[in-house]
């Protein structure tokens, strides 16, 4: 028995060696990027020289974008771009949209406390940026009562405020630049590589570097905390670091122009005439392929939520009544932009997570419900109740009095103040650019980024709204008058 039991001890601790062993590989804990087999990097693409899209190819490019590929390609896995404005890319990081956000990321010590921060890849210093003739800024001393341009989230906010500044919060670097050109700040604080790089491309004089901060600054990968992607980015910086690599892209990025590189290596600059014709196609492809259809599928989710959220608050059954009176309250007493951050960001949190262009017209239809269910409500209204009473003399029933005499003649009176609701969420579609849609504002902004053309590229785009909602005010009018026939005389 003794003998039997040993050899049933011996066969269990073989079999338990066998099946560990089997197992292992399919756990690589050590190795997260290998085992997913993808990078996904969250970027602006609208910061040139680090991230922005390329005029001459239109494909994503620039310092931390090529740095990005790089690393993953020393890593061996594939890279996924996920565009990001900067305000909103760590909120996005968050509800894991992607895995890495490489963007010019400044190591600071609250970063780090809350983030994975990977090893820099470019290292620069804080400068002051003032216009040529104004002389009256030279440190950080002569920023008190001064207005600085500044993104709301980078560090370089935080030390302009800190200095007595009044800060005004821009998107990046290239609006703070544009605001110190047109005068209506005083003073720009950034990284001295961007600064270089600006003044490179641009061959700007009217600004020059005023003076430092006297602090370095280094740039980094940031994943979120303790998301063990670190062993794998530090060691493929160091590599690339070693044999030179980054050496390379900071010099195609960065250095290139500062250096007097031949034109050979440059496309000639367009003017901008010629920049806005380049760019027609891909506004009104923009407009075309999202804009118009976010517009158009928000509109008509939204007015079935609003007609049923009508006829809720116009219920004798007052639990329906408050439930619908309390939807109103909520949308009408909230941003359309905090409304789209909880669809987008927020519900992650909680396990839902919807892709950008649902999410935009998920947002987007709640908040037409919930402003077209009063303008429904009150066409209902208006509708004499004479009209409800000759309905049931023919012995229609409630639905049937809805739609064969009460909202036809409605329509009528909520025509227009709809149609306003429709032009409005025409130029609204423009927010959903924060939550990672490319639409026809966020496709300017990516043309403009590199070349500084901001009022052309911007002019361009409101031409294109202009347009649609002429279009949409067109159709109204041809509306009204089919809807004539059904006013009661």
């Amino acid at each position: 028995m003794s003998s039997l039991r040993t050899r049933l001890l011996g066969l269990l601790l073989i079999a338990t060696f066998v099946l560990s062993a089997c197992g292992a590989p399919a756990q690589n804990t050590e190795e997260p990027l290998k085992s997913a087999g993808v990078l996904r990097i969250g970027t602006e693409g609208v910061y040139a020289p680090f991230s922005y899209h390329d005029p001459a190819t239109g494909e994503l490019a620039g310092y931390d974008v090529d740095v990005a590929r790089a690393v993953a390609e020393k890593i061996g896995v594939r890279i996924e771009f996920v565009e990001t404005p900067w305000d909103s890319i760590f909120a996005a990081l968050e509800a894991n949209r992607f895995d890495v956000v490489a963007n010019e990321v400044t190591i600071t010590p609250e970063r780090q406390a809350k983030y994975d921060l990977s090893e820099p890849y470019s290292v620069g210093e804080g400068v002051i940026v003032t216009r040529t003739d104004d002389n009256s800024i030279t440190s950080l001393d002569d920023l008190k009562g001064k207005v600085a341009a500044e993104n709301a989230t980078s560090n370089w906010s935080e030390i302009a405020r800190k200095a007595g500044a009044r800060v005004e919060a821009v998107e990046g670097f290239t609006q703070a630049i544009t605001l110190l050109n047109q005068g209506r700040v005083d003073v720009v604080v950034n990284d001295s590589i961007a600064v270089y790089a600006y003044l490179a491309e641009t061959n700007d004089k009217s600004v020059k570097i005023a003076g430092t901060v006297g602090e370095k600054s280094e740039q980094g990968f940031a994943a979120r905390k303790d998301s063990g992607l670190l062993p794998e980015l530090n060691e493929a910086l160091d590599e690339l670091r070693a044999n030179g690599t980054l050496a390379t892209i900071s010099q195609k990025y960065l250095k290139a122009n500062a250096t007097g590189t031949s034109d050979t290596d440059q496309p000639a600059p367009r003017s901008t005439w010629q920049l806005i014709g380049d760019n027609l196609l891909p506004l009104a492809k923009a407009a075309i392929t999202m804009t118009i259809p976010l517009t158009v599928i928000s509109f008509i989710i939204g007015l079935v939520i609003a007609l049923a959220v009508a006829l809720a608050r116009l219920s004798s059954t007052v639990v329906l009544s408050n439930i619908a009176r309390f939807y109103i309250s909520i949308i009408r007493g909230t941003p359309l932009l905090v409304q789209l951050f909880i669809v987008f960001f927020a519900l992650p949190e909680f396990g839902v997570r919807i892709d950008p262009f649902p999410a935009a017209v998920i947002a987007f239809s709640l908040n037409v419900g919930g402003y077209a269910a009063e303008i429904i409500r009150s066409a209902i209204l208006s509708i004499p109740k004479g009209q409800w009473e000759a309905a049931e003399t023919i012995g229609l029933s409630y639905v049937g009095a809805l739609r064969r005499i009460i909202l036809p003649q409605a329509a009528r009176v909520a025509v227009p103040p709809l149609s306003n609701t429709l032009i409005s969420l025409v130029k609204d579609t423009s927010l959903a650019s924060t939550i990672l849609v490319t639409e026809l504002l966020r496709t300017a902004q990516i043309a403009a980024a590199p070349t500084f053309e901001f009022f052309a590229l911007y002019g361009t785009a409101a031409v294109y709204y202009w347009v649609i909602c002429l279009v949409l005010s067109f159709g109204q009018s041809r509306i009204e008058r089919r809807l004539e026939r059904y006013v009661a005389r």
